[in-house]
């Protein structure tokens, strides 16, 4: 596999295997498991063998490692029980390998739309799991999450994206709490058109994230640089604050804000430029 290749364009399992060092890609339980969702087929959605998760273990710089990556392709990457589980129990017991003296890397590849609407509570749920397994192994060693493109991340994932040790996108990317056609749904074309997307990226993009310090480090798509990128913070380790423990730090940045006004680039950007800065000195 060429290393300078697109990283967007791969698919899931290509993205962990070629994220390992060769030849330790090993999957668990992987298609031929035949772990796929109970309830798409009740209602009529073709279910997936792997119900769009790939969790495989391996070694990255020689070190034991787990990475799971969301298949955005299936169902744009919904979270439903299945595959939320298959997310949590890897994170749990890495964190566990941790706890034994294993030392265990944990890097998340994040494509999804949020929960999986079909099964509704219990995607929601295996979202909360997946929260609390994020922020009990990130004690222990850095969990990186790594948002590439077309999907983005969204919904309850993109709190599980927040929650990383450290976040890498490409300016491909979107990250976002609601996605546009919830946004317009819920207050309107006038408030937010879903079909603008220069729009859309201005405000949820991988660059104006990075700009605004949601994110740690913008990358081209390239496998490359998005391995290199992660390496860099596996070995810079745990750091020293999260960005979920500045949440004082963004509540009191939100409420200056004015909500008569609409949103944009220039403003959110101004709103919290300084925000990594700023957690790094508290």
């Amino acid at each position: 596999m060429s290393v300078d290749q697109s990283f967007i364009e791969l698919n899931a399992r290509q993205r962990a295997r070629a994220l390992l060092d060769d030849g330790t890609f090993r999957e668990l339980l992987d298609p031929f498991q035949r772990v796929a969702s109970p309830w798409l087929e009740r209602q009529g959605i073709v279910p997936q063998a792997d119900d769009g998760m790939v969790v495989a273990r391996g070694t990255i710089e020689g070190q034991s490692a787990v990475i799971v990556a969301i298949e955005g392709a299936f169902q744009g990457g919904s979270m439903g029980e299945v595959s939320g589980a298959k997310m949590a129990s890897a994170l749990e017991l890495a964190a566990q390998d941790n706890r034994n003296g294993i030392a265990t890397q944990a890097v998340l590849l994040l494509e999804t739309g949020g929960v999986r609407l079909q099964e509704a509570n219990l995607g929601l749920a295996a979202i909360a799991d997946i929260h609390a397994a994020i922020v009990d192994l990130r004690r222990y060693t850095p969990v990186i999450g790594i948002v590439a493109g077309t999907v983005g991340c969204f919904g309850g994932m993109s709190i599980a994206a927040a929650l990383c040790s450290r976040l890498i996108v490409t300016r491909e990317a979107r990250l976002g709490l609601n996605g546009p056609q919830v946004i317009e749904q819920e207050a309107g074309i006038a408030e937010y058109d879903s079909r603008d997307r220069p729009f859309i990226w201005s405000m949820t993009g991988g660059d104006v994230r990075y700009a605004s310090g949601f994110v740690d480090a913008l990358v081209e798509d390239s496998l490359q640089e998005v391995k290199n990128s992660m390496l860099s913070f596996i070995r810079e380790g745990v750091p020293p604050h999260h960005r979920s423990d500045n949440y004082d730090y963004y509540l009191s940045k939100l409420s200056t804000f004015d909500t008569s006004v609409q949103a944009s680039r220039e403003v959110t950007t101004a709103l919290f430029s300084d925000s990594a800065t700023n957690q790094e000195d508290k």
